[in-house]
């Protein structure tokens, strides 16, 4: 091994043991703050389903599975960003588009929808999949921040060993043209290396130096973080990164679910999910975090799945992320459902706030 891996070999294990210590720390000091209660507040829609879609730019092809999507309103059009599997052999993801009138949303869907394939894999961080989108809008710009599943950072052999997550990142212009495409790295002692084994992400204000909502796993410890990225180069502030909240002692793990959504001048309402050790559900609730990542309020679970719809399917039990979207005063969560659908999700947005206990603020 050369020195200059030695030396990026021991930055990437001091990284690693702060994040642990910080890990611990904050299993040991921040549970406590949420209940093992659902109260489901959100009605249901509409699904939209595999057979729903006519894939326009890939011929041929017909998806097996639509779900986990990232979604944002803009001029009364909800733009969706579904993940896709076209192929079960592989279980390779791409990311599509489809705009949608937001009343004929609201008024129950019915009908073909058109969608094109915009993310697919390219890089070999990504070779296994695009997963799990989040869109957030900068002026004429669209970021979509996705899971990148494949082989990342070729300073290690054992890097290429395995595949592992990142935290890809895609940005487009107004025309809808993809324009840039990375994931995310961490500054830490002079050093910028890949960030490994992080999903779940979402931009909560940026210019250029934006603060971000994310859950790297820490030697298995999945929790909710906080952390600075320089978007123009895509690094992460490594000494920013912090635990937010943390799971409860009848949860594996938790994570952020969606994209942040302002309901005031310095607060945002996101989307959290947590797997219940009981029946290995995923449970979501929101949380209300200022506009540096800080939680303000937190409820315990109000949308988990139910019926027959909604727990069977590839991986059963999930309603997942990953679009949240304020329209008037209503509250939508487009998410996916156990891993081969999209269903569209309502509550009155007071309703919500009414739901949420406040820890600071």
């Amino acid at each position: 091994m050369s020195v200059l891996s030695m030396l990026r070999r021991k930055f990437r294990d001091s990284f690693r043991q702060r994040m642990f210590r910080k890990a611990i720390n904050a299993l040991n000091g921040k549970r406590g703050l949420r209940r093992n209660e659902v109260d489901d507040i959100f009605e249901r829609v509409t699904f939209i389903f595999p057979s729903d879609l006519k894939v326009r730019n890939f011929p041929g092809k017909n998806p097996v599975a639509v779900f986990n999507p990232g979604a944002v309103l803009k001029d009364n059009v909800l733009y969706v960003f579904p993940r896709l599997i076209f192929d079960y052999y592989n279980y390779t993801s791409s990311i599509g588009r489809f705009e949608l009138d937001i009343e004929r949303v609201m008024s129950g869907l019915k009908g073909t929808v058109e969608t094109d394939v915009i993310l697919w894999p390219r890089n070999v961080w990504e070779f296994k999949g695009c997963e799990d989108a989040r869109a957030y809008l900068e002026g004429e710009r669209l970021f979509l921040l996705y899971t990148g599943y494949g082989y990342a950072g070729k300073l290690e052999r054992e890097y290429l060993l395995k595949p592992t997550t990142v935290q890809g990142i895609a940005v487009f212009d107004k025309e809808g043209k993809e324009v840039e495409r990375g994931f995310l790295k961490v500054s830490h002692k002079g050093e910028t290396l890949p960030l490994l084994n992080v999903k779940d992400s979402a931009i909560i204000t940026s210019k250029n130096r934006a603060f971000l909502l994310t859950r790297p796993t820490v030697e298995h410890i999945s929790l909710c973080w906080k952390g600075v990225v320089e978007l123009k180069e895509f690094v992460v502030e490594g000494e920013s990164l912090e635990p937010v909240f943390v799971n409860e002692s009848w949860e594996l793990k938790v994570g952020w679910s969606t994209n942040a959504v302002r309901v005031s001048g310095n607060e945002f309402l996101v989307g959290w999910h947590g797997v219940v050790k009981e029946d290995l559900s995923y449970r979501n609730g929101l949380a209300l975090v200022d506009e540096q990542g800080d939680l303000l309020a937190i409820s315990n679970y109000l949308l988990s799945p139910r019926g027959l719809v909604e727990e069977y399917g590839d991986r059963p039990h999930v309603i997942f992320g990953d679009g949240l979207v304020l329209h008037n005063d209503t509250l939508m969560w487009v998410g996916g459902v156990s891993d081969y659908a999209t269903g569209v999700f309502t509550t009155p947005l007071q309703k919500a706030l009414d739901k949420l206990k406040w820890v600071r603020g």
